[in-house]
């Protein structure tokens, strides 16, 4: 029987530290899903999908808490099978890109319509540029989302549509095909 572990690793970034995170994995019987990894102000920041037998799952979660050692935080949960079965996913799957002029709550505004319309957010990375023409601090953003089953994509489109003038933001919005 498997078990499935979800392991968040934040601390000071250096070289080598993947390494030693998959090391840990691999020599206490993991196997390496799926990963999501940033260096953020020096910090690394990581989350981990590690699938492992069930009878040496503590082994490797208390190896795993062993690198608290090397000033890393370390959390690590247990993902349910039949949760992650459970998914629904029907609905639309979309891609929202959003570029504006930096400022705060634009984060915040585009997810309240989101949460409005039942949505998820599966993905999502933002960063800062300069622009090419003036040099201003440029806000962007990716992600993927959810829109379950019912919901209008018209109408949210729309909602997104309706905040862009007030952000000063450019989106785009692409439903992906299943």
């Amino acid at each position: 029987m498997q078990s499935t572990l979800i392991i968040t690793i934040i601390g000071p970034d250096r070289p080598g530290l993947v390494e030693t995170i998959s090391n840990t994995v691999t020599q206490n019987g993991g196997n390496w899903l799926q990963s999501q990894m940033a260096h953020l102000a020096g910090q690394f920041a990581g989350i981990l999908q590690i699938s492992v037998a069930t009878d040496t799952a503590e082994q490797l979660s208390s190896a795993l808490n062993k690198l608290e050692n090397n000033g890393l935080s370390v959390s690590v949960a247990t993902g349910k099978k039949a949760d992650l079965e459970q998914i629904d996913h029907s609905g639309s799957r979309l891609l929202l890109e959003v570029i504006g002029q930096d400022q705060p709550g634009i984060v915040r505004k585009i997810s309240a319509v989101i949460a409005a319309h039942s949505g998820n957010v599966e993905e999502l990375n933002t960063k800062l540029t300069s622009a090419p023409w003036s040099g201003e601090t440029l806000f962007q953003a990716n992600a993927v989302l959810h829109l379950p089953e019912g919901q209008c994509l018209d109408d949210f489109r729309s909602d997104l549509e309706a905040i862009t003038q007030d952000l000063m933001v450019d989106l785009s919005l692409v439903q992906q095909v299943k």
